[in-house]
């Protein structure tokens, strides 16, 4: 992967991949797709954007149809006045699949993107082959409540008109806040990253569809306890957490929502795990993905 020059902080996506604009479920998502073979989608979440998987889509744009969208609300895609529960958001990804022609998909998810997939997963389970939830909670399974309660999730009820009024013109302070509390060590989250991601979460609306995301976790959790109640997810699952965020409790989370899930945990590595550890990460992700073809 040292070949590539980052750009702008950033890990350029293959020649191969190129952009399109998709209207799905009443928003308009912001796709990067490139590549043949078996499907594979990743979602990012919140002070990130599908810019993230970088190194991930070229691992395996060569025999995979890579599918990486911006989250309704965020990085290019729409900033929709609503819509922003974990079950709605799930849409937009079924639309998008289904305007590229694309039945089912392996998940590849990070953070808020670990939320939607899960929606999806329940509510679209033939659609969802395999999944890779990396390094943040579900609402409303397993420990979700003492997760919640942890004074370091301070910004799960942070949010609204005042919060947004407050944060304006100061998105680089809100997000150095979190690059920096859960990062292992924070310089692996670079100042060229910090300025790119900080002028997308600048664009008029995203700071509100970031709170928007979070104020969504108590329906979230709602919806979450009425999939479980239909059964756990059957599909292969590998559980990654970093050492110094999430680790090991990504596996009991999975557990507690699914019956066939491995786990493991990236050395050396806080929660933006393709920006602290990108090589280990994509080898876990790559070795799961094709071991399994």
């Amino acid at each position: 992967m040292n070949q590539h020059k980052h750009r702008d902080g950033i890990f350029p996506f293959p020649s191969t991949i190129q952009t399109r604009e998709i209207e799905a479920n009443g928003v308009t998502i912001h796709v990067r797709v490139g590549g043949q073979g078996p499907a594979v989608v990743m979602l990012h979440g919140f002070g990130t954007t599908g810019d993230m998987w970088g190194p991930l889509a070229a691992a395996l744009v060569e025999d995979h149809m890579v599918i990486v969208p911006d989250l309704r609300g965020l990085g290019l895609s729409s900033k929709a006045q609503g819509g922003y529960d974990k079950k709605t958001q799930a849409g937009d990804v079924a639309g998008v699949m289904d305007a590229l022609g694309v039945p089912t998909a392996d998940f590849v998810t990070h953070d808020i993107g670990n939320m939607v997939a899960f929606a999806c997963a329940m509510g679209y389970p033939e659609r969802v082959t395999r999944w890779v939830p990396i390094d943040a909670p579900l609402p409303g399974v397993g420990p979700w409540d003492q997760i919640t309660q942890d004074p370091s999730m301070w910004q799960f009820g942070f949010g609204g008109p005042d919060m947004e009024r407050l944060v304006a013109g100061r998105e680089r302070i809100y997000l150095d806040r979190f690059w920096n509390d859960f990062s292992r060590d924070p310089g692996t989250f670079d100042e060229a990253k910090r300025q790119h991601y900080a002028a997308l979460y600048a664009m008029p609306g995203a700071i509100r569809a970031g709170f928007a995301q979070f104020a969504a976790f108590r329906q979230d959790a709602i919806d979450s306890k009425a999939f479980l109640a239909q059964g756990k997810l059957k599909m292969p699952i590998l559980a990654l957490g970093g050492e110094a965020a999430f680790g090991p409790m990504m596996g009991e989370v999975m557990r507690f929502a699914a019956t066939n899930v491995q786990d493991a945990v990236i050395p050396n590595c806080g929660h933006w795990i393709m920006e602290e550890q990108p090589e280990a990460t994509t080898k876990l992700v790559v070795d799961f993905l094709r071991k399994l073809q």
